[in-house]
Parts: C-alpha cells; sequence; structure tokens
C-alpha cells in the first residue's frame, strides 16, 4: 500500500526512500522520548525546578536527535509551499534536514513555474550543531539535484546567520522555543505581505511560546494566527502590515 507521502509526492525514487529512512530513524529517538516520564517529560521538569539547568539538559538531550518535523506536518507544509508560490524561504531549526528536503523540492518546482534561476529562489537553512549540519548536507547530497541546488545552509547561531536575508515568503520555526521570538523579530522587516509562519509542537511547548503568542496577537498585530489539529500543534501565522488588505 502507498503510503501518505507517496499518494501526495511525487518527488524521484531515491528523495522518497530517504525520507522514509529519515522518518523512521526520527520515530525511533523521539518515541520513549514523549512516553510518560521520557525526556519530554524530565526536560519539562527539569526547566520548572531550574531554567539554567533546563537549558543545559535541553541541549544534551537534543545533540543527537533528529526531532524531525512530523510527516504529515512536512507534507502540509510542502503543499502550503507550493499552492502560495513561496521561492524565499527561511528554515530556523534545520538539524539532521528532514524538513529542508520538502522544502527545497518545493521552492525548485515554484522556481521552475516561475521561470526563475538558482539564487532566484531559496531555501535558507539554519543550523548550530555542525555534526546536524554535516549530516544534512549529506542527506541533501543523497537527495539529489530536485533538493540540494536550492539549499543554502548557514551555520551557526541564527541571531547572527539571519542577519541579512531577502523578502521573505516562508518561515519554518522548528528551534528551541527561546529562540523562536527573537528570531521572528530578526526577520520581521525582511517579510513580504502575506508571508506564513508555520511553528512545531504549539500545544505541547505552549510554555515556552508564550512570548511568541503574546507577541503576534497583541493589540495591533500584524499577524492573524490559528492553531492546526495535527499532533503536539502546529501554528500556522500569516503576516499581514497594517494597511495592507
Amino acid at each position: 500500500m502507498a503510503t501518505q507521502t507517496q499518494r501526495t509526492f511525487h518527488p524521484p525514487d531515491r528523495v522518497l526512500s530517504l525520507l522514509r529512512s529519515l522518518h523512521q530513524q526520527s520515530l525511533d529517538q523521539e518515541t520513549p522520548l514523549k512516553a510518560t516520564g521520557g525526556g519530554y517529560d524530565q526536560l519539562r521538569q527539569a526547566s520548572k525546578t531550574n531554567p539554567e539547568n533546563g537549558r543545559q539538559k535541553t541541549a544534551e538531550l537534543m545533540r543527537d536527535k533528529f526531532i524531525a518535523l512530523d510527516e504529515d506536518k512536512a507534507l502540509f507544509v510542502y503543499h502550503l509551499l507550493r499552492a502560495t508560490g513561496a521561492l524565499n524561504v527561511v528554515e530556523a531549526g534545520t538539524s539532521y534536514g528532514v524538513s529542508t528536503i520538502y522544502l527545497a523540492s518545493a521552492v525548485g518546482q515554484n522556481a521552475v513555474d516561475a521561470r526563475k534561476e538558482l539564487g532566484e529562489a531559496r531555501v535558507i537553512a539554519t543550523e548550530h550543531e555542525h555534526a546536524k549540519a554535516a549530516k544534512a548536507r549529506e542527506h541533501w547530497r543523497v537527495a539529489g539535484p530536485t533538493v540540494e541546488p536550492w539549499i543554502e545552509l548557514r551555520e551557526g547561531d541564527a541571531l547572527e546567520t539571519l542577519k541579512e536575508v531577502p523578502g521573505i515568503d516562508f518561515v519554518l520555526l522548528d528551534i528551541w522555543t527561546p529562540m523562536v521570538l527573537p528570531i521572528v523579530k530578526l526577520l520581521e522587516p525582511s517579510f513580504r505581505p502575506g508571508c506564513v509562519l508555520v511553528a512545531d509542537n504549539t500545544i505541547r511547548s505552549a510554555e515556552g511560546y508564550k512570548d511568541f503568542f503574546d507577541h503576534i496577537n497583541a493589540p495591533g498585530s500584524s499577524y492573524t494566527t490559528l492553531t492546526l489539529p495535527y499532533s503536539d500543534g502546529l501554528e500556522m501565522t500569516v503576516y499581514r502590515p497594517r494597511g495592507e488588505n
């Protein structure tokens, strides 16, 4: 029986095979973390008791973890990019580059449709951990020419690497939650009207997203937002400057 990915997403076989393997590896890692009393519960408790200790434990636990966007969420994001024709995309939190494959596949197809060349459309991916960045590059190389050429990986502190970004059509926020609002504020001047932001795990990590929600829901905000019914929450937020129709 065809998988959900095979039914709704039609990249080359090498990409489908790679994604199948990477999603399974991510699932194998994350299932015990989500279990009652597992890693996520332990991190939440540590953060409540001692926030600084919680941050250190989070960094240690996640250093070698995929924590990839769930397959159904990744497919939604792919189709959202295709529907909007997004050409300039930012991914905050690349990890091993799984969701980046979906983003780059969509951007590449959008570029062909819009008759854009390399350099006129791209996914700017960000990753702080060097080992993860190296593995991501390896995965994109395996994915091949429908994926790899459309990705620009910026390695290091995202608040530094994302200081210069052109007009942005779409942002995927799948990063440590205290980084979300600072990154949004950094990128906001480059958002095009109608820019879409998608943030992962907004229900499971609601406490960590509080500042972000306070910002986008503030009186006079330029944002409208909707929590989508995916596991652990997926937030879709649209930027529309005041005065724009």
